[in-house]
């Protein structure tokens, strides 16, 4: 079987994710490739899964339409890893490989970065980018065709920030312009979004059937890869019955992600950890919490981003994962930076709900109280500098203070304000009941 994907990291991510795709694609006789990985990182553990073959077992887990799960896949989809840190004629050489087609890469979302400080003669460059414009300049070199990349890293536009790093690693190492050009000509950055929780090497037991395998790993049932552009008819991802979808956007994609699954998220971690609920599935299972949640979903969030078949499917999903008895999801762990990601996740979508509406949304300002009450009187992890504000203001100077919420928050004073008084006479638990029963 033929190398038709270079593979950059791995790690647990890819391995669940990308990696089985590929898996599945082989052995549905649809398609007939294999990835090969780079570390790429110094230090990285390829060695070791060299030395298994490449092969790993996958079990993925979760709740399906109410149904636990359970799957048991062995991976094949890896042909041999490289360390271009010990072996960079290797790696290099995949630049005259004319199998190859795609590029993927999950890096963390430091990952895709420019450092002014690495060098073309490099063996290797430390950044990503880096080393993947010295691979693509060789390939260049030698008059071959690009690549399709399909970045993973979590941030906006990833495919678009790869691209700008590679030109600007051939600005700053005054490659010729033909470079630029073939670049331009011969390569497609597709930006794509991601979302499935691979949770690792387990330590619930399921490690003692595989006790040889080093990179047993583990994974929510489900999955969802949005790639802008279409590239069904070289990898046939829909057709293996993945959760895939083409398109020419992925922004209202994202924008349902984070207002439905991440603004759940964030409109109960603080309401849930002064109740004193550990985890998000413990939450589920407190009928209180639970249905404050559903409120908030889908009495609040989804008739403001949008509530159709999509949406609500994606929202059936969420809850379905958040109940998934094999991860355990810690509310302290989700609470870190509460203040910037209620920001971004949940303010949104209470701004708008008010402007359409003409008054607040019920649950989502209640939140909102949860939050400051949080902060004022619980364990926040966020920076000094937040915490100390938030301590120190009143409820009014809070919402007025434009550094935290990057708006003026006073019109929604009053409403928020009798919340916070709320929490303060019934308690966390009384005051989460209470705006239930308005």
């Amino acid at each position: 079987m033929k190398e038709r994907v270079i593979q950059f990291g791995e790690g647990n991510f890819l391995r669940g994710f990308f990696d089985y795709f590929l898996d599945v694609m082989n052995k549905k006789g649809l398609y007939d490739g294999k990835a090969v990985v780079i570390q790429p990182r110094s230090g990285g553990r390829v060695a070791a899964l060299n030395e298994q073959g490449c092969k790993y077992n996958l079990y993925l887990r979760g709740i399906e339409n109410d149904r636990i799960i359970k799957e048991h896949s062995l991976v094949e989809s890896i042909s041999r890893c490289i360390d271009p840190y010990k072996d960079f004629d290797a790696y290099m050489a995949l630049a005259e490989n004319e199998d190859l087609r795609f590029v993927v890469s999950n890096t963390t979302e430091a990952g895709i970065a420019f450092d002014p400080d690495c060098a073309f003669g490099d063996k290797p460059c430390t950044s990503f980018p880096g080393k993947l414009t010295q691979l693509l300049f060789r390939r260049y070199e030698k008059g071959m065709g690009g690549f399709i990349f399909l970045p993973t890293e979590l941030i906006d536009n990833n495919g678009d920030r790869l691209k700008e790093c590679v030109v600007k690693y051939a600005e700053h190492w005054a490659l010729e312009e033909g470079f630029l050009q073939w670049l331009e000509r011969e390569n497609i950055f597709a930006n794509t979004l991601v979302d499935r929780i691979v949770t690792g090497y387990p330590c619930d037991g399921t490690e003692k059937l595989h006790p040889e395998d080093k990179y047993l790993d583990t994974a929510e049932i489900f999955h969802l890869w949005v790639i802008e552009g279409n590239f069904e008819a070289e990898l046939p991802l829909s057709k293996a019955g993945f959760n895939v979808v083409w398109t020419d956007d992925a922004a209202p994609y994202k924008k349902i992600k984070v207002r439905i699954l991440n603004g759940a998220h964030t409109s109960l971690v603080a309401g849930a950890l002064l109740s004193g609920i550990e985890t998000v599935g413990e939450a589920m299972a407190d009928e209180t919490a639970s249905a404050f949640l559903n409120k908030c979903v889908y009495e609040e969030i989804l008739p403001t981003v949008g509530d159709n078949r999509e949406s609500r499917s994606f929202a059936r999903n969420v809850f379905d994962r958040f109940r998934n008895p094999f991860i355990s999801h810690k509310w302290s762990a989700i609470s870190l930076n509460s203040v910037s990601k209620f920001s971004v996740r949940v303010l949104p979508t209470l701004l708008e709900y008010k402007e359409k509406n003409g008054r607040a949304p019920k649950c989502l300002t209640m939140s909102l109280a949860y939050l400051i009450y949080f902060y004022k009187n619980g364990t926040p992890a966020d920076s000094e500098a937040v915490i100390e504000k938030m301590k120190k203001l009143t409820v009014s100077g809070i919402l007025s203070e434009c550094e935290l919420w990057s708006a003026d928050l006073s019109p929604l004073a009053a409403e928020v304000t009798y919340c916070y008084a709320q929490i303060e006479k019934l308690g966390a638990k009384g005051a989460m009941e209470w705006i239930l029963s308005e």
